[in-house]
């Protein structure tokens, strides 16, 4: 009875361990998959594809993202880009990281953008960088502009009888505070930089819609628009999604329309694998909402 105990054991367990390297063996083909598609291969046996590039939530200046783009300007077997954007804004830098990129990209391969829910502010600007540009006829977009906002806790902490001290070097080195009002020089130089960041925006939209100055600044004063006002005014091209943008890419520049469509994957093939949503969240709210630039190209509908 203990020699059969013993052999019932020793079966449990070479069943466990074989079980354990079988299942090893289905996450390293896993991944070898995983790593075979993010190199694309199957598109170099075949025709090519069509990247899309997905610019959703807060803009900010993201390295990783804009290395990916400089790497997509070398890949044969990327015909054409697809910027797809619903975003409502986010950092300056993050801005013109993106409008500055993709400008780069053009000069190797076409790029279109397609607006989708909302594309205001920072998101219209990365898509002023594209060749052509379709809206829905409700995509919220426009809002051109820079916003700057600050608290002033001066009047909370007076009641709580707390008083900041600062040692300055300048009268206009701790413009803005949050424990004190703006002074009016301070209010005049921060104007003064708002100013100059609205001017580059609005060169942006000029050069990318090809239109004149005085048509564009009167429509530069922050507001948003529909897709249908967006394109009577000239800050769209047409009315449509990526059927649509497919379809012209297929006319204009010779890029089939059969071609497979594939996101621009950031990740490494081991991210992919074991998922890297809980990073996301954490990235979104620390790296992007706690630490972004203090100048914001965003549409903030007012409360």
């Amino acid at each position: 009875m203990a020699l059969e105990t013993d052999l019932l054991i020793d079966r449990r367990r070479l069943k466990r361990r074989l079980a354990l390297w079988r299942a090893f063996a289905v996450l390293l083909l896993l991944g070898g998959v995983l790593a075979l598609a993010g190199q694309g291969l199957p598109d170099r046996l075949g025709g090519g594809h069509v990247v899309r590039l997905p610019v959703e939530g807060f803009i900010s200046d993201d390295r990783k993202l804009a290395e990916a783009i400089e790497k997509l300007g070398k890949e044969e077997s990327a015909k054409a880009v697809i910027v797809s954007i619903d975003s409502p804004g986010g950092s300056v830098g993050g801005g013109e990281m993106l409008h500055q990129a993709l400008l780069r990209l053009r000069e190797k391969k076409p790029v279109v953008a397609v607006l989708r829910g909302t594309a205001a502010s920072a998101g219209y600007m990365t898509a002023v960088a594209a060749e052509r540009i379709w809206a829905r006829d409700s995509t919220v977009t426009g809002s051109i502009g820079v916003l700057l906002q600050t608290p002033d806790a001066s009047d909370l902490l007076a009641r709580l009888g707390l008083r900041m001290e600062t040692i300055r070097s300048g009268p206009l080195k701790d413009q803005p505070s949050p424990f004190r009002p703006l002074t009016e020089e301070g209010r005049a130089e921060l104007q003064r930089v708002i100013g100059d960041m609205y001017e580059q925006f609005l060169g942006m939209v000029v050069a990318g819609r090809r239109l004149p100055e005085e048509t564009v600044r009167p429509l530069a004063d922050g507001r948003v628009f529909t897709g249908r006002q967006a394109l009577t005014a000239g800050l769209v091209d047409a009315i449509g999604g990526e059927r649509e943008a497919r379809a012209w890419l297929a006319a204009e520049k010779g890029v089939p329309e059969d071609l497979p469509i594939r996101d621009l994957e950031l990740r490494g093939a081991a991210e992919r694998l074991v998922g890297a949503a809980w990073q996301g969240v954490v990235k979104t709210l620390v790296s992007e909402w706690l630490g972004v630039d203090g100048f914001r190209l965003l549409w903030q509908p007012a409360r």
